[in-house]
């Protein structure tokens, strides 16, 4: 049953994922009465099923470099680790009896890759601490008087708080709370907000049936991508992704959606070239392919010949027609270089993270406090920054819920 809100509250903390946790954490250690607010019927929803296949806690890249995956928030961000960066979130992961290791990839993971047993150990100390959790409690905004409005199943109530820090989440996975509801309600208090969008999330191609029904969910691994900046530089980056039934995403692509999104919406469409054959040079490929094929199928031909086979011989089938694909330098071109024209994004609610959100020049840097509603802090998705996959996304989520928890305690006390 969800515990009956107090009319007050000393610091109201809205959102029960990671950014809201840490802030309660820091607040409730420094002496500060918490009550903690969760729409759903449990907090932690997303970051439990972030860790379905393997809790990504962080990543063992280091700073600076770390920094830039923030791209053009690389500066705001890496003062966020300044305080608390991948090594204190590691560290902190410890204090729960939870060691941390880092894969090939430079991924850290708890050793058992388990978000459950974290979670659980978190939310019982906070209890025990003291944080008082309001569950099935939906935020709604403010009243004229200032109070916090809430939506219970069995009506509306309201808190007033000393302080409140705001973690709502950004705009995907709505099913588990982060819906942007938060937006209107914000921009209506003179709230600068950039405007929500995908981020890490897979794109429209526009395939035929004949091959979406064929190929839907097939992996293309390894490949590597080839793009250019707005500037025209090159560039390239080896990864995998798989075929959807309308399009393409895999890891390979969320590495790259920011920059493909924000191409699509000034030039209304993008196009990426896939390597297909990685380790093969277009003049070997070329002296392979113009090999007799005798009695042989041009598909077996290309699997002998160029290691090209299942779904990446679909794609060429795919992208030059039947006719073309017995024209060996153009089909060892677009073997190299086959282009995939990209139309869209997919929707938001699709989207492992958004982009947009609470503009940081609308924050006092220091303390994560909006500057139009002193004594209103802002942590998590709902800010404005991007970051791709591979424990980027959760590190920035913490590292903000401890700046904003630390600067509602810091107001509190001037109060």
């Amino acid at each position: 049953m969800p515990m009956s809100p107090p009319r007050h509250a000393r610091l109201a903390i809205v959102g029960g994922g990671p950014a809201g946790l840490m802030a309660a954490e820091v607040a409730r250690a420094a002496g500060i009465e918490v009550d903690l607010f969760e729409a759903k019927g449990s907090v932690g929803r997303k970051f439990l099923i972030a860790g379905k296949g393997g809790l990504n806690l962080t990543h063992g890249e280091p700073r600076p470099a770390f920094d830039l995956r923030y791209g053009a928030r690389a500066r705001e961000v890496g003062a966020w680790f300044d305080d608390f960066d991948a090594d204190a979130l590691r560290e902190w992961a410890r204090g729960f009896g939870i060691d941390t290791y880092v894969g090939t990839s430079g991924r850290v993971f708890p050793t058992d890759r388990k978000a459950a047993p974290l979670l659980r150990g978190w939310v019982r100390r906070l209890r025990e601490d003291g944080v008082r959790f309001h569950v099935q409690h939906r935020w709604l905004g403010w009243r004229e008087d200032g109070a916090l409005r809430f939506a219970m199943p069995d009506g509306e109530v309201a808190v007033h708080a000393d302080a409140t820090v705001l973690a709502l989440g950004g705009g995907s996975w709505p099913e588990l709370g982060s819906d942007g509801a938060w937006v209107p309600v914000l921009q209506s208090r003179q709230v600068d907000v950039a405007p929500l969008a995908p981020s890490n999330c897979g794109f429209d191609v526009g395939w035929t049936e004949h091959f979406a029904s064929r190929h839907a969910g097939a992996p293309l691994k390894p490949v590597v991508a080839h793009w250019h900046d707005e500037s025209g530089q090159a560039h390239a980056l080896q990864g995998e992704c798989v075929v959807t039934r309308t399009g393409i995403e895999g890891s390979l692509i969320y590495a790259l959606s920011a920059m493909l999104r924000d191409a699509i919406a000034t030039h209304g469409e993008v196009t990426l070239e896939l390597d297909l054959a990685p380790g093969r040079d277009l003049h070997r490929l070329r002296a392979d392919l113009d090999k007799p094929r005798g009695s042989r199928s041009l598909t077996e031909h290309l699997r002998r010949q160029a290691g090209i086979e299942g779904v990446k011989a679909a794609l060429l089938y795919e992208v030059l027609g039947r006719d073309a694909m017995h024209d060996t330098q153009r089909l060892s071109r677009t073997i190299k270089r086959l282009p995939l024209r990209l139309l869209r994004p997919r929707p938001i609610a699709e989207a492992i993270s958004s982009a947009g959100g609470v503009r940081l020049e609308a924050l006092e840097a220091d303390t994560l406090m909006l500057r139009a509603m002193p004594g209103v802090f802002c942590a998590g998705e709902m800010l404005d920054w991007e970051a791709p996959t591979g424990g980027y996304l959760l590190t920035a989520c913490y590292a903000s819920g401890l700046r904003a928890g630390r600067g509602a305690v810091a107001w509190l006390r001037r109060a």
